[in-house]
């Protein structure tokens, strides 16, 4: 007689609570987004927009890391993470892309996540971790 045992998932790692600024022009991807770093009890504010994340970020509230979408309209998200870049040089950001583009210039060297992504996928792409 063979007697199974039930094989438990791995639980994402856990990582000290953050203040995540997740931007991206669908709202179904910032909803989701959202929910699954809220589940790792993490603090999240959405801006729809990279003119809005660079209002927000210029704002009184403090940001630990930053998420945002490579395309979107007006500002890409290579052209946020520059921006950023030059208001808080040491603020973490990670690049989420739904596609396989190629980024050139600054935004090469910024993690990525590839859309759609797990809590563990989004722990390995922290660039402290």
């Amino acid at each position: 007689m063979v007697t199974e045992f039930p094989v438990a998932k791995p639980a994402a790692p856990q990582v000290p609570r953050l203040n995540v600024l997740v931007v991206d022009d669908d709202s179904l991807v910032l909803t989701s987004t959202c929910l699954l770093l809220e589940d790792l009890g993490h603090r999240v504010s959405i801006a729809e927009s990279g003119t809005k994340a660079l209002q927000m970020l210029q704002g009184e509230q403090h940001f630990d890391l930053v998420i945002t979408d490579m395309a979107m309209p007006q500002m890409n998200g290579a052209h946020l993470a520059q921006a950023i870049r030059i208001l808080m040089p040491t603020l973490p950001i990670i690049l989420a892309t739904g596609y396989a583009e190629r980024i050139d210039g600054f935004a090469a060297g910024l993690p990525r996540l590839s859309k759609p992504f797990t809590q563990t996928i989004w722990w390995k792409s922290l660039p402290w971790r």
